[in-house]
């Protein structure tokens, strides 16, 4: 039991120090499931180290080859595959598929957006005016559809080679050889002589088959990439500032503040930012350049929500593991996935509430704001099953936290919400019940923690007001109120059994 409990990092399945992962200055990820941080192509741009000023040429130098063949026309499907089309790097077991490591790339609609966009987005690309250099991220600022996860998926693809070379240099001198193999990998280098990508073979160490890919922590980031379409718009009152045009400065700021109403609210402040660039265009690059002046404050951010992500996703959530392995039968299988998900969510509440696994849930003493972060944990806890955890497949009205199955008759919908989420009434009334419909199942489980008693009285709230046949499990993730054993004064009346609502 103890082996199974160890391993969640990548540390652990290949047996290395955590010293040693530090001291290369690589990212511990999990082989559990993906952690939320990508690779943030202005990191490289901005980086005083020239090899990775390097990739971002060579980045940019492919851009521009493909632009090249995007001029005025649509390139024949073959070579839009070949060229602009590239799969999920899913090795380095980074991204925003939380509960695995399996996203959906870059498929045909990127390509085409790609294809036929980049021509008139990126018209001055390399001969860039107002600028210090191009940016693939523009793409962004311009194109609906086109997210962070895009971006990061075609910088990953476009140093893949790096990576594949960073990786086996720590193999080579820090993994035991059992651990690791050769693999032959596709789409490494581009050959523009034969306009081609060519095919390489690395020494690699292998997870159920496959290989796994370090990344650099210095490279990573987490939520957004330093230029993004939400500061575009919430950081519009920066921009005019970087404008040394004192006429156009005047103009874009006379057109945005003709845009407002008398009395404006922050909605108001956005639109008005929004229609203010349609109607300036330039304005793109004036927004580029003002990241580009404050670079170094994104090697700052980015470094502490690497930071952050380390603290509670490889710390205090793998010490979460340890605390269920010690004090619970979590890592016991029984019954069906009903039975089995119920078991478990109550083991993680009873460690959460009497066992001091609450503080989890703090970084610097204030607690986690985001659902994802509350996915992450139960994922990266749950394994050792013979039943398959994911999300579910998005059915249009977006997608189940999870879906625990063991073919297509043994299914279990499991929710997870914090208190705090505004939504949470919908959620529990409506919601649940769609996910069970599009999985043809009856069984779901929904699981809300809080940090406060007026998050627990909101929920109690909640829960009297409306009628529904999900169970609901409250998990007290309180600071103030334990370790005293009348911590559950205030809501015996659920703790004791599930309430169906």
């Amino acid at each position: 039991m103890e082996e199974i409990e160890a391993k969640i990092l990548f540390t652990d399945y290949f047996d290395i120090s955590k010293t040693a992962i530090d001291s290369y200055g690589a990212f511990n990820i999990s082989l559990v499931t993906d952690l939320p941080l990508f690779i943030d192509p202005f990191l490289l741009f901005n980086s005083k180290k020239e090899k990775y000023q390097k990739l971002h040429e060579d980045m940019i130098e492919y851009l521009r080859f493909l632009k090249d063949k995007s001029a005025g026309q649509q390139v024949d499907k073959g070579l839009l595959s070949s060229w602009f089309r590239f799969k999920e790097v899913r090795q380095n077991w980074l991204g925003f598929s939380v509960h695995n490591n399996r996203g959906r790339g870059l498929g045909g609609d990127f390509a085409r957006a790609l294809n036929e966009n980049l021509y008139n987005i990126f018209k001055d690309f390399g001969d860039e005016k107002i600028t210090k250099g191009s940016h693939l991220e523009r793409l962004c600022l311009i194109k609906d559809g086109v997210g962070r996860d895009n971006i990061s998926d075609f910088t990953v693809n476009l140093i893949k080679e790096f990576l594949l070379e960073y990786t086996q240099e720590f193999a080579n001198k820090s993994i035991d050889k059992k651990y690791c193999r050769n693999f032959i990998i596709d789409k490494v280098k581009f050959n523009y002589e034969t306009e081609s990508w060519e095919r390489r073979e690395y020494f690699l160490p292998e997870f159920q088959g496959d290989f796994v890919l370090l990344t650099p922590k210095d490279i990573l980031t987490k939520d957004e990439g330093w230029i993004n379409k939400t500061d575009l718009i919430e950081e519009f009152q920066n921009i005019p500032d970087a404008i040394s045009d004192q006429e156009l400065r005047s103009q874009v700021n006379n057109y945005f503040l003709s845009a407002l109403p008398k009395k404006p609210k922050d909605k108001d402040r956005r639109n008005a930012a929004y229609k203010t660039i349609q109607h300036f265009p330039e304005l793109l690059d004036y927004f580029i350049k003002y990241k580009e002046d404050n670079g170094d404050k994104a090697v700052d951010i980015s470094s502490q929500k690497v930071k952050y992500s380390e603290q509670l996703y490889l710390h205090q959530f793998k010490s979460l593991a340890n605390l269920l392995f010690e004090k619970t039968s979590f890592y016991d299988r029984a019954g069906d996935t009903y039975d089995e998900a119920k078991q478990r969510i109550e083991y993680l509440k009873d460690v959460i509430e009497n066992n001091d696994g609450y503080k989890i849930f703090y970084v610097n003493g204030a607690p986690i704001k985001k659902e994802d972060d509350l996915q992450i944990l139960f994922r990266l806890v749950w394994f050792g099953t013979k039943s398959d955890v994911n999300r579910e497949v998005n059915n249009g009205r977006g997608p189940a936290d999870f879906k625990i199955s063991r073919g297509s008759q043994d299914k279990t919908i499991v929710e997870f919400k914090l208190a705090r989420n505004k939504h949470l009434k919908n959620n529990l009334q409506n919601q649940i019940k769609i996910y069970k419909k599009a999985n043809a199942t009856q069984k779901g489980l929904c699981v809300i923690v809080y940090f406060t008693e007026e998050e627990f009285l909101k929920v109690r709230k909640i829960l009297n007001e409306i009628s529904s046949e999900t169970e609901v499990i409250l998990i007290d993730a309180r600071a103030d109120n334990k370790p005293s054993a009348s911590k559950a004064k205030n809501n015996n009346d659920i703790k004791g059994s599930p309430r169906k609502i």
